[in-house]
């Protein structure tokens, strides 16, 4: 039974727990002349939480462990002789994977029979025919080992299949049956449901942990790898960035800092004065008609692909950059430059202030307003004096929203500063980001466990520190003027 099947059947057994658990209750409270402890639908619930969630867990963990230990087994039945030179045992799991799928398409077709299948080293030549003629192409010469490892691989995941959907089904019934004989009428049913909701929003809670926990390790991991191949000395003081795939490679981390620090600061400069002074408007001074069709038209560029953002910069903006600034004034030639692309990320990124700080805005109590009014205030000043303090902690955290926005964005630097890094105060010459350097040295040919692909964890983890101490700083501040206004 695929999983497909499996997921459904167990909630139709959970809806039938909880229909009969109901009417159980209701039953022992009229036969007993007893009241019940908590509502009926409470009983019920028990009985389709036994039923179906110890099955669910049970199912995740048979579909993360059965693939390992299936490869496992499998991968011992391959030897070294026939893995080719220079090439990995999980490239050969591949093309045993790729052929089990394929002979199951063979047989589902009935281009082969199963006792044929298990004599499979007999006709070699018949398999490869029947495989091609479900679209699995076999490139160069595939030992005959490896077909009957992709023959033991598709019976050990049948077989695994099957064995987990018969556990899995007896476990929910088994669980749902005792659920179900369980219930008497001062049974705390209610607790017990209750004390599900509570696990269930702990455990929604901790995706966010684990997720960062596993993000940082996985980082921490790889990061250490590549100072073990390369000097960490040279990676943060170095100002050359020279990857060599052959050797040789200078690798400083500084070019691409100060590339991510330029381009964001320019992006800030456009979208943070912008972004605060629509917000103003739309939450001080707007009519209902005006903010109604300004806040939704503004927030549509948060909606734009960064993608056309780029492809604006590139054929728009950096073009009349150019030849507008740059080459009369003779500080550049090139329609890629940090301000080419700085400018396009602040209009992509004023939804993020304007919005969120129009929203804190118009969270100020009124009474404050109305305070400085009667002191004899005008708009202006109590906006000045009374609501931007106020509202200045959570002004604070839409600039960083945007900030973290603006050091992550690759592709508008992509398309329009260049993928040149180095140190220079010139906003009309080309450079790259830290971003934009992670993507390229994890793509190409080049080995993992080389520097040059390393160094993409390091770049990464770097950036993720830099982006910690900014939140951290920007909490410092806002304590310190939260406790002003309190």
């Amino acid at each position: 039974m695929s999983v497909g099947i499996l997921i459904p059947v167990l909630l139709v057994l959970a809806a039938l727990g909880f229909v009969l658990g109901k009417r159980q209750a209701l039953a022992l409270s009229d036969s007993q002349k007893t009241k019940l402890h908590s509502l009926p639908g409470y009983y019920g619930q028990t009985v389709a939480l036994f039923t179906a969630v110890p099955a669910l867990f049970l199912l995740g963990a048979w579909l993360i462990l059965q693939p390992m230990a299936i490869e496992s087994r499998i991968g011992g039945m391959i030897p070294d002789s026939v893995i080719p030179e220079g090439g990995a045992r999980s490239l050969v799991m591949s093309d045993v994977r790729r052929i089990a799928g394929g002979l199951d398409a063979v047989l589902a077709l009935g281009g082969m029979g199963e006792d044929e299948l298990v004599r499979i080293g007999e006709n070699l030549s018949t398999v490869r025919s029947r495989l091609a003629e479900v679209g699995v192409a076999l490139v160069g010469d595939v030992p005959p080992v490896v077909f009957e490892a992709a023959r033991a691989y598709r019976q050990d995941v049948k077989t695994g299949n099957m064995a987990m959907s018969v556990v899995v089904l007896v476990l929910a019934v088994a669980l749902g049956l005792w659920a179900y004989r369980r219930i008497q009428p001062d049974m705390r049913a209610r607790n017990v449901t209750e004390s599900f909701v509570k696990s269930l929003l702990i455990a929604a809670s901790m995706v966010a942990v684990l997720t960062t926990l596993g993000i940082v390790g996985s980082l921490v991991f790889e990061t250490i790898s590549f100072f073990k191949i390369y000097p960490a000395s040279e990676f943060f003081f170095s100002t050359v960035w020279n990857p060599q795939f052959r050797g040789g490679s200078e690798l400083g981390i500084l070019p691409l800092l100060w590339g991510t620090l330029y381009v964001s600061l320019i992006a800030l400069l456009v979208a943070v004065p912008i972004g605060l002074m629509i917000a103003i408007y739309l939450a001080e001074y707007a009519s209902k008609t005006v903010r109604s069709l300004a806040k939704p038209a503004i927030e549509m560029l948060a909606g734009i692909p960064t993608i056309v953002y780029g492809l604006f910069a590139l054929i728009t903006v950096g073009p009349f950059l150019r030849d507008w600034l740059a080459q009369p004034l003779g500080l550049g030639t090139s329609s890629s430059s940090v301000l080419t692309a700085g400018l396009v990320m602040g209009i992509m990124i004023i939804p993020f202030v304007s919005s969120l700080s129009d929203d804190i805005i118009n969270a100020v109590p009124q009474a404050l307003r109305d305070g400085s009014y009667g002191l004899g205030a005008t708009q202006s000043e109590t906006i000045k004096q009374v609501v931007l303090p106020a509202a200045l902690p959570g002004i604070v955290g839409a600039v960083l929203l945007a900030a973290s926005r603006a050091i992550g964005e690759t592709m508008i630097v992509v398309l329009g500063a260049g993928a040149a890094a180095k140190l220079d105060l010139n906003p009309f010459e080309a450079m790259t980001t830290v971003t934009v350097k992670i993507v390229s040295q994890l793509t190409g040919d080049t080995e993992f466990a080389s520097p040059e692909t390393l160094v993409a964890f390091a770049l990464g983890l770097t950036l993720f520190v830099f982006t910690l101490g900014l939140n951290v700083l920007a909490l410092y501040i806002v304590r310190k003027y939260r406790e002003q206004y309190e």
